[in-house]
């Protein structure tokens, strides 16, 4: 760690190089190495380097000597004593004070009080040379701000084009506490007093807000089954088959043995259709009317057959199947 003096020092020589950079548009290093002659050569060099990776400056020419740097926005709207302090504390969360560090806050005052950025930031734990957790969540939060519900479906190079700091583990955290948050939501609806699936509206809303993921994030078509009781409340949900809803790979043995493994008096079929459009193909009625017929024999009635996608979710039964 630096000592005071040192640090006292590099903030001393990092104003007079800032302040030199920002009073032209267009600059070459060796201009500025020569302005700043008490910095050695290296330290203006890693400065510049520093500036093009955070986005301050980009550069111009394709051999070193030929090399000049320009200002990639307005260096009036640059903040020189700002991007100072973030050298100098290395772009550490634990540098910042207490009152903005985002697990401390989170203590203080609740995950649901904090913003998403510190959400981000509290995941991803620690950043790199250059850009801290904080920025990162920043950078997070604000590209995905209107499209949330897509973040669950992204791999790691997508969150990395967005933030270098998005590590390995960073990425598997925050994948890990998606899916544990949607499995905690899961779990309190299942422990929530049941409601009875006793009409299509009923049915339309049950699959409307227990399969939101299969609606908002599939990418494939997922076939599952609500099993019943003899009053149509909800015992369980069961995944039967992922790929292509097709009368052939449906089969009635894999529908139903779930069904009669929890003694179900009926059963809810439902499906997603990726594409966002609701309209039953005509493999979708095929598959009905089989998993019907089967039903009846086995004394299991199969009261209905949602489709769900983004926007809207149709009734089978409603629409004459």
């Amino acid at each position: 760690m630096q000592s005071p003096l040192n640090n006292q020092e590099r903030r001393r020589q990092l104003d007079q190089l800032l302040r030199t950079i920002t009073s032209r548009e267009v600059f070459a290093k060796s201009e500025i190495q020569a302005l700043c002659c008490e910095s050695k050569p290296r330290f203006v060099t890693a400065t510049l380097k520093q500036l093009v990776a955070d986005g301050v400056l980009s550069t111009t020419g394709t051999k070193s000597r030929d090399c000049r740097y320009q200002w990639m926005t307005s260096p009036e709207g640059f903040s020189i004593d700002t991007w100072i302090e973030r050298q100098l504390a290395g772009n550490q969360v634990t540098q910042a004070p207490i009152e903005e560090r985002p697990r401390e806050r989170l203590m203080q005052l609740g995950a649901q009080n904090l913003k998403t950025s510190e959400l981000f930031a509290i995941l991803i734990r620690s950043g790199l040379r250059g850009e801290s957790a904080v920025q990162a969540g920043q950078k997070l939060a604000s590209r995905y701000k209107n499209e949330m519900q897509i973040i669950p479906t992204l791999a790691r190079s997508d969150m990395k084009q967005v933030s270098k700091a998005v590590s390995e583990v960073a990425y598997c955290q925050i994948q890990a506490g998606i899916e544990l948050g949607r499995r905690v939501r899961e779990a309190a609806l299942s422990a929530a007093p049941k409601e009875r699936i006793n009409s299509t509206q009923a049915a339309i809303s049950y699959c409307t807000r227990i399969f939101s993921r299969l609606a908002h994030d599939a990418r494939q078509e997922e076939f599952h089954i609500v099993t019943l009781d003899t009053k149509l409340q909800p015992i369980s949900n069961h995944r039967i088959t992922v790929g292509t809803l097709d009368a052939s790979l449906v089969h009635p043995r894999e529908v139903f043995r779930p069904a009669i493994r929890d003694t179900a008096s009926a059963v809810l079929l439902v499906h997603n259709h990726p594409s966002g459009d609701c309209t039953p193909s005509r493999q979708d009625r095929e598959v009905t009317t089989r998993l019907k017929k089967a039903g009846e024999l086995l004394g299991i009635n199969v009261i209905d057959h949602i489709i769900v996608a983004r926007d809207n979710a149709v009734s089978l039964e409603e629409s004459g199947c």
